[in-house]
């Protein structure tokens, strides 16, 4: 359960508590909460427009547990098949195909076509399409319609393919952005399960929650399990206790206490979702528009930054993924070299950044092809990362080959100046001492020192 920072500003505007039960149990039988829940509930189903006749939706305490609970509860045993379409590494995705292994599933992944880390369609069609014959219930293709990492789109007819050869299908919406999740055409393609994460949409205190919504047809299919993960919403009233003996003022507690007092009260609730209203009123065009305009401009502005003393005119910043695109997500993987042509660090990035209050992130791009065109990179750009993976009664180091990159995404709040930040602070890397004074003032300060 969340608690009160003790600044009347930083009271909690809702709680969230565990729940230890099975996700069938849940959609079964678990009701609709608090009045506070079910009218944070039908807000986002209306906001998503989806209907409560269609699907059931159980809040959950992240985008991984959202995950987590689908590969403990669906039936590898007689869909034995785990289908992924991710172009980078994920915390919440790893936790699904470990589950999901240990459970019996067989899993596959699609791969990406060098450099622009496309969808090798063909392979991906492949396994898709492959054992014609046994249609029923193949297994459970997990597809995002953007890449958290790399920004690229990626077509709603994958969805329609793996449905038709009989695969259940979980929506990735986590990368999208409020008023992106408000349009996609969920009544058109009736995903059997979506998860989506409202992060900081409804305030700072908490964070926020995940969101796993699942077709009510689907449900019955699903085995019991042992429940992890699920949460409830709860009142912040139930939460002013632990913040009476802060500094806030009698009124100010009172103040708070008295919006979720009455459950004739309900609007006050519905309040929480002013994050989504706000997004409602500047409209669908307006959200997007700005938002193509800002990462495009980015990436035009980084891919000139050429380092001066280079005859050749060296490129500072390398990209991966899509470049200027009319459909290209918020995100953006990329990585920085030195007059030397060697790539700085994305971790030494990532320090130098958050000094500068800028939020860059560190990702590992997988699966990635090379056709014949490119033979002989691969050895030079790809990289190994090493990551202990538990199995039953011993411990194996699973190997992986592909990119560490810096990786930045633009919220849909982001404006003109945030951008040119970002770029301004990339481009203090043209400097050829930067990077070593950098280290230095690290090393002087007796932080960890990473080598370039």
């Amino acid at each position: 359960m969340n608690k009160s920072e003790g600044q009347s500003g930083n009271l909690p505007l809702f709680g969230v508590t565990f729940k230890s039960v099975s996700l069938k149990s849940q959609l079964l039988h678990g009701g609709e909460g608090s009045l506070l829940e079910s009218a944070i509930k039908k807000r986002i189903m209306e906001f998503l427009n989806i209907s409560q006749d269609d699907y059931s939706m159980v809040f959950t305490a992240n985008r991984s547990a959202a995950f987590k609970l689908v590969a403990q509860s669906y039936p590898f045993q007689s869909s034995r098949k785990l289908l992924t379409v991710y172009d980078h590494e994920s915390e919440a995705l790893d936790s699904m195909v470990n589950t999901s292994e240990k459970r019996g599933a067989r899993v596959m992944a699609a791969e990406f076509k060098w450099p622009r880390l496309r969808i090798h369609s063909a392979k991906l069609r492949k396994m898709i399409v492959r054992d014609n014959k046994k249609k029923k219930n193949r297994g459970l293709f997990v597809f995002p319609l953007q890449s958290r990492t790399s920004g690229a789109s990626y077509s709603y007819q994958w969805m329609t393919m793996a449905q038709e050869n009989g695969w259940h299908v979980l929506l990735d919406a986590c990368a999208l952005g409020p008023k992106e999740m408000d349009s996609f055409a969920l009544s058109l393609f009736q995903p059997d399960f979506l998860i989506c994460s409202f992060y900081k949409i409804f305030g700072e205190n908490p964070t926020g929650f995940g969101c796993l919504i699942v077709k009510k047809s689907t449900v019955p299919l699903l085995e019991a399990s042992g429940g992890s993960g699920i949460v409830s919403i709860t009142p912040a009233n139930n939460l002013l206790r632990s913040s009476e003996d802060n500094s806030g003022t009698d009124t100010e507690l009172e103040q708070i206490a008295k919006n979720h007092e009455s459950s004739e009260n309900e609007t006050s609730d519905i309040i929480q979702c002013r994050c989504l209203d706000h997004v409602d009123s500047l409209g669908l065009r307006l959200v997007n528009s700005r938002g193509r305009y800002l990462i495009n401009w980015l990436v035009s502005a980084v891919t000139k930054l050429r380092h001066p003393n280079r005859l050749d005119h060296f490129a500072l910043v390398t990209i991966y993924g899509p470049k200027v695109k009319f459909d290209r997500g918020p995100a953006l993987a990329f990585n920085i070299h030195d007059w030397k042509g060697e790539r700085v660090e994305p971790a030494l990035v990532q320090k130098l950044a958050d000094r500068s209050k800028i939020s860059i992130g560190v990702g590992f791009l997988h699966h990635v092809w090379f056709s014949e065109k490119y033979e002989g990179h691969n050895s030079i750009i790809l990289e190994h990362n090493v990551k202990e993976k538990e199995t039953v009664g011993t411990k194996n180091r699973k190997d992986k080959q592909g990119i560490t990159v810096a990786t930045v995404a633009l919220t849909f709040l982001a404006n003109f100046e945030d951008a040119y930040r970002l770029w301004a602070f990339i481009a203090q890397f043209l400097d050829a001492d930067f990077v070593e004074k950098e280290r230095w003032r690290y090393t002087a300060l007796n932080q960890k020192t990473i080598e370039v």
